[in-house]
């Protein structure tokens, strides 16, 4: 009878060490998942406010229809990509990520064009919308930085070891992390000669 006790406990034992494993694992990935929630509400209000810039801007006389075409076509292409974040790759970041440096590059041109609109730049609303963008690009490096701050935790729990061997068994991977566009460790180049 006491030759059965031992391997009673060590399986009781090893399936207590599964149990606590995978339940750890499932906390990290829903904090993982309820972080990239957040970055896609920071993104998704910035993509509602340039809609409404668009509106305000749209409004002034003779103002570049190509600049705006671009912001719209960029704000299309931005919002057409969704990512599931119980499977995120560093190719789909990326991927994502050139989407949304393209919406931001065609707001930066936006924004210098409506510099030789004074009309524009006075114009109440305009001010208001430019204001709550700068505070939602604040809004989005901080939900992108708290994303990574999740998913290290998430990534050393999945890769170390033995827990590796069960997250790999109970479908566990590691996450990819936000990372910059290549080239923006370089200072941009501003040319502000409208000539």
């Amino acid at each position: 009878m006491k030759k059965w006790i031992v391997p009673v406990v060590v399986v009781i034992l090893l399936g207590l060490l599964a149990m606590n494993t995978y339940n750890s694992l499932v906390g990290l990935d829903e904090n993982v998942n309820e972080s990239w929630g957040k970055v896609e509400s920071s993104y998704q209000r910035r993509s509602d406010l340039i809609g409404n810039l668009v509106k305000t801007v749209k409004g002034a006389a003779d103002f570049e229809k190509s600049t705006l075409e671009s912001v719209i076509n960029a704000r299309a292409k931005a919002t057409s990509i969704n990512i599931d974040p119980s499977n995120i790759t560093p190719e789909q970041l990326q991927q994502f990520n050139q989407a949304q440096s393209g919406l931001s590059s065609a707001l930066s041109r936006l924004l210098v064009t409506v510099e030789r609109y004074p009309d524009l730049k006075a114009n109440q609303n305009f001010l208001e919308l430019q204001s709550q963008l700068e505070g939602t690009e604040n809004r989005i490096n901080v939900a992108r930085d708290r994303f990574n701050e999740t998913v290290k935790p998430y990534n050393d729990e999945v890769r170390s070891f033995p827990n590796n061997l069960l997250a790999g068994l109970f479908g566990f991977s590691k996450r990819a992390y936000f990372e910059s566009e290549p080239g923006s460790e370089k200072a941009p180049e501003v040319d502000f000669d409208f000539s």
